[in-house]
């Protein structure tokens, strides 16, 4: 928990637990509707959301909610210039706590929801309360992107989650004919 906020994060990954291709994108093959209706439903409750560059939930709300846009590209803190409603975030400049203040969010509204990349994931791993990890067990991202730094052949994103202190709850299956599952993890 930081203050009040609770860190959840939310990953979509393929059988071989990758987030996006290898030039950062994410495929087609991992994209689900009822996984897309799920996570917006999150968000919703979300205080604000913590991304990289590249990961964007998109979506009919997105440009209204509140965001910290993670970058080296800049020292500390500064404006996003596309979204008053978004803070660009150096965590070695300046620490979650201010860079949250920054962006107006104070303690009781909402969990802090941290939806990727890869690097982003991994510099939350030992805050999560909670991490709602969705399988697309048909897809799978040859040279891709893992969700987790070190995910891959010899480590999957559960045992990983798993070191850290968080169990796996009931796997649920949200799309069954699309062999599209979820695990919340949590503390």
């Amino acid at each position: 928990m930081i203050g009040q906020h609770r860190i959840e994060g939310y990953a979509i990954i393929s059988a071989d637990g990758m987030i996006a291709d290898a030039a950062g994108k994410m495929p087609d093959a991992i994209r689900n509707p009822a996984d897309q209706k799920f996570l917006q439903a999150e968000l919703d409750r979300a205080a604000a959301v913590v991304h990289g560059r590249h990961s964007q939930e998109g979506g009919p709300r997105s440009a209204s909610r509140k965001r910290l846009i993670l970058t080296r590209g800049v020292a500390a803190l500064a404006g996003d210039p596309a979204n008053a409603d978004a803070r660009l975030w150096n965590p070695a400049g300046t620490t979650l706590e201010a860079a949250l203040a920054a962006l107006g969010v104070g303690d009781g509204n909402g969990p802090i929801a941290i939806i990727g990349g890869t690097e982003v994931f991994g510099l939350f791993l030992p805050l999560y309360d909670a991490f709602h990890l969705t399988r697309a067990a048909h897809a799978r991202i040859p040279g891709g992107r893992p969700v987790f730094p070190g995910v891959g052949p010899t480590l999957a994103a559960e045992d990983l989650l798993a070191r850290q202190g968080l169990k796996g709850g009931p796997q649920r299956d949200i799309d069954a004919a699309a062999g599209v599952t979820l695990v919340t993890w949590e503390r």
